[in-house]
């Protein structure tokens, strides 16, 4: 089992990774002072409820929790404020308090969603992480939470640390393939954006993860979390270097909007736009060896490197612009100015983002 800190001061918090960590989450409950005398709520979805529910719900009720679930459906469309009404509703039957804390079981949209129920009830109560899938190694650290707005991705959110973030990676041997692939993208972007050493080893080390090789899962998924841990430590409200960690976000959440965020997987779209974000790097002035090193890997891991031809430039464009990175009327893009090191780009021309965005849908 490793261990991390997002160093946030008083508001620090622990990273458990390692196999088997939810046989033992009573303990890490009572380690890190869930209160056990107010009602717990474990927000989780209809793929995921039949898989790894009973395993985090019923050794918590043997020690003397009250826990009751909420299950949604699977895909971006719960992250929604119809959903979260809904929810709020069943935590107030059930009696959760100021006290009580919320349990994200799950990937990425579900952690999104039960941090932000977690944010927004009571005006703020505890939660605690169990992310599911590989993609979740990204979203489940930092505390960005949210829900989607038909016009944009993650618009309507906030900044919640959870209390802790336990990652059994046993959970992820039920992960269909193509959402392994999908989520090993966040675990490139960022040796991409960090670590050329780290960047090399996932290209070397892709049959390994793909197939879930113990070893590799672990160290891959440390370091994923441990670049995440330090971006945020330094920057948890975006400021500045947090940004570096949307390289592929600007377009990729574009797609995700126009396709309705039920076509691309996230990690997908991401894939895409990291290859959009290389190429704009290039054009920037910067090696051309970033773009042909970027595609290379995505597709090493069989992983979209061009927009599907049926999506229409003019709304993703338009998608672009209600994103929340287009800031004082330009867009703010993440390139590279070589691998391993990121840069926050302003003042990009929509007329060379536009150059790029048909690119990807011509050739990727």
């Amino acid at each position: 089992m490793k261990q991390l800190v997002v160093d946030l001061g008083d508001r620090s918090y622990p990273i458990y990774i390692g196999n088997g960590i939810l046989d033992r989450i009573s303990t890490y409950f009572g380690k890190h002072q869930i209160n056990p005398r107010s009602p717990l709520m474990i927000i989780t979805d209809d793929n995921i409820a039949p898989l790894h529910l009973k395993k985090v719900k019923e050794p918590l009720q043997e020690s003397g929790y009250k826990v009751c679930e909420y299950i949604v459906p699977s895909g971006e469309t719960s992250k929604s404020l119809s959903m979260l009404e809904k929810i709020v509703g069943v935590a107030l039957d059930e009696g959760l308090d100021r006290k009580s804390s919320i349990i994200a079981l799950g990937g990425g949209v579900v952690g999104d969603l039960a941090g932000f129920v977690a944010a927004s009830f009571m005006r703020g109560i505890p939660f605690v992480q169990i992310p599911t899938t590989i993609l979740a190694h990204d979203s489940s650290v930092g505390g960005k939470v949210a829900v989607n707005h038909p016009m944009a991705k993650n618009i309507i959110g906030a900044f919640h640390q959870p209390q802790m973030v336990l990652y059994d990676t046993s959970t992820l041997r039920t992960l269909p393939v193509r959402e392994i692939k999908a989520g090993l993208s966040e675990v490139i972007k960022h040796g991409l954006i960090w670590d050329a050493k780290f960047a090399e080893w996932n290209y070397t080390n892709a049959e390994k993860l793909l197939t879930l090789d113990a070893e590799s899962l672990e160290y891959a998924l440390y370091n994923g979390c441990k670049i995440k841990a330090q971006v945020v430590s330094e920057d948890e409200r975006e400021n500045g270097l947090r940004a570096i960690l949307n390289f592929g976000h600007t377009i990729g959440h574009a797609l995700e909007a126009v396709s309705n965020y039920n076509e691309l997987l996230h990690g997908e779209a991401i894939s895409i736009g990291m290859v959009g974000a290389a190429k704009l790097s290039v054009h920037l002035g910067y090696p051309e060896q970033i773009y042909i090193e970027t595609k290379s890997v995505l597709k090493k891991y069989g992983l979209p490197t061009q927009i599907p031809n049926h999506l229409n430039v003019d709304e993703i464009m338009e998608a672009m612009l209600h994103d929340k990175k287009f800031s004082e009327g330009q867009v703010v893009f993440t390139i590279l100015k070589d691998i391993g090191e990121a840069h926050i780009q302003r003042g990009i021309s929509i007329d060379l983002i536009r150059e790029i965005v048909e690119h990807l849908r011509l050739e990727g």
